[in-house]
Parts: C-alpha cells; structure tokens; sequence
C-alpha cells in the first residue's frame, strides 16, 4: 500500500500546483495597472478601429498613443486592428477617411480633434464614435448633452480648468491690467474656451482683447499687433496656434510678453505657463471607453463624457530665463 500511495499523493500535489499557477495566470490577465477589471474577449473576435487624427502635434500624437496603448492592453495586440489616418488639418481629408472607414466596416472609429469628430459623425449615424481632444461636444454640435449624448458619439473631453488657468495668468502677471486671447475662428473648441475666458477675465477686473486667425498664415500678423497692445497673452487649446508655437515664440519672446498656453505642449512650443491636462491619459481614457463599447455593449447614446481629472501647472524654464520672469515654487519645469 505504501508503494501505491506515494506516486499518487506526488501526481495529486502536481496537478494541485499547475492548478493553482493556472488560476494565478488568470488572475493576472483579469486586471491591469490602470484600473481594468476585464481584459480581453470572450468571444475571441479580432476588432478593427479607423483613427482619423486632424493633424500631427505633440498633444494629438499623445492623445492618438494613449488610446491605442488602452485597447491593447484591454483587448491583447492580436485582437485589435488599428487604420490610423492623418487628415494634415484638411476638412476635406477628414470628410474622405471618416467615408473610408464607413466603407470598410470598421467596429469603431476614434476621431481625434474636433474636425475629425465632425467628419465622422457626418459619415455615420450607426458605427460608433467616440472623440478625443475635443473641449466641448455639446458646442461641435455632434451630441445632444455630455451626461446623454444620445445618437452614435461619446469621447473623453480635454477641457481643463479655464477659471483656474486665468488664476494662474493672475498669480504669474499679477501687474497685467490688459490680456490678449489669441485663437482660431474656426475651431469651435477654441471659440468655446475664448469667451469662458473672457467671462472669467472680466469677473477679475481685468480687460479682455480677442485676437482671432482664420489659419496658420494669420499668426504672424495678429501675433505682431497683439504683442503691441497687451500685457500678457492667453491661447487656448487650439490646434492651428499648437502646431505654429514657433512662430508665436519669435515674436512674443522679444516683445517680453508672457503666453499662458492652455496644454503643456504648447507651452513647451513657446509659452511660458500652463494647468494642462495629460493627453496621454485622456486618450488611455476614450480607449477604455472604446473597449465597454466594443465588448460591453455599452451605448454610446447613455454614455456620458468623461473629463481629467488631473491637471498640473508647469512652466517652460526656457522662456523663463529669456523673459527674466519670476516662477513660483509650486510650478514644476516642463521635462522635469
């Protein structure tokens, strides 16, 4: 009996321990480090995603990175098919990739910027959508409320504090009696946060100048008269000026006015301060998003907006030291 014992008590204890590594491995790729429950599809079913991204900057590159890196992680590399196409800032191009991806059936489309989304929600009323980098739905005229967007759109939001962003022009200028908001009239997002603002500008005591591109080829001359006007200037977060810091930076720099930028990386192209969301995490959060649709089933229709709830105010120590100009101690140095 001891001699048959012995081989089936070590065969049980080694299928009790492949047992318990199997449950483990399990455990393991039920949650991720960004909060996850579910990991993958039961159903096995391979998804195809069409991003239509309104141009290349650093915060749409993010945003665009951030939500591919959520469905990978969500979904597994295998069970996920990116189209990711780049509209270089044409209505026409966005118009023709959102009719591309309608065409091709994809599962959902992510459209990054407002352009984008308005492209795409032109395109279909049925595949869904869902919008990243996009200040205010309600205003891109795409949804009907951000708590019940009710039709085929939903999206992560990158509106960050504008009151607080105008207390952190105050704390920084605090000698500024006059600011210049410099925006694209053609964005909506911009036109959005332009006059909030304004109101919350003028709530201060301070006067507000509006200062307004129709494109890229604008900047230089409005740029040019405001700097003469103005004791510091307040951009948005808004793609034309984002992906022309540049030149902004060649002329406010030696005119020795400030620009409080409205996202860090249009700070680091030439502004001197901003309380900007990450826009990493706010695409990480519309892939979730994309992930309770496409697997969940979630309705895009009574899915609310989601907004960051995380924002920082960094400065760029660049501009910094050209201006001369004090920073806090609170701020912390862009790249550090």
């Amino acid at each position: 009996m001891k001699k048959v014992c012995k081989p089936i008590c070590l065969l049980l204890a080694i299928v009790s321990i492949f047992a318990m590594a199997g449950c483990k491995k399990e455990e393991a790729k039920s949650s991720t480090p960004n909060g996850s429950t579910v990991s993958g599809d039961p159903s096995g079913k391979k998804y195809k995603v069409g991003i239509v991204q309104q141009l290349e900057h650093q915060a749409l590159d993010a945003a665009t990175e951030g939500f591919q890196a959520a469905l990978v992680e969500l979904l597994g590399a295998e069970n996920v098919e990116f189209d990711y196409q780049n509209a270089q800032n044409e209505p026409t191009n966005c118009a023709s990739i959102a009719t591309k991806f309608v065409n091709d059936k994809v599962d959902l489309i992510m459209a990054n910027a407002t352009t984008a989304l308005q492209s795409a929600a032109a395109a279909t009323s049925t595949i869904p959508i869902v919008g990243t980098s996009i200040t205010d739905y309600v205003s891109a005229g795409v949804i009907e409320s951000n708590d019940a967007p009710g039709g085929n759109v939903t999206g992560a939001s990158d509106l960050a504090p504008i009151d607080g962003q105008i207390d952190l022009l105050i704390q920084l200028c605090p000698d500024a009696k006059t600011v210049g908001i410099v925006y694209c009239s053609s964005e909506a997002n911009s036109l959005f946060q332009a006059e909030k603002a304004e109101e919350a500008l003028k709530a201060k005591g301070l006067r507000a100048e509006v200062y307004t591109v129709s494109d890229s080829n604008d900047i230089q001359a409005v740029v040019t008269t405001a700097v003469g006007e103005v004791d510091v200037i307040y951009i948005p977060t808004d793609n034309t000026l984002a992906d022309n810091m540049e030149i902004v930076k060649n002329i406010t720099v030696p005119a020795k006015i400030p620009v409080i930028a409205g996202e860090e990386n249009m700070c680091k192209g030439g502004g001197l301060a901003t309380l900007s969301i990450s826009y990493y995490s706010m695409g990480y959060s519309a892939g979730k998003l994309a992930y309770d649709i496409l697997v969940n089933g979630a309705d895009p229709a009574t899915t609310p907006i989601v907004y960051a709830d995380e924002v920082t105010m960094k400065y760029n120590k660049e501009i910094a030291d050209l201006l001369s100009w004090p920073i806090p101690d609170d701020l912390v140095a862009i790249g550090e």
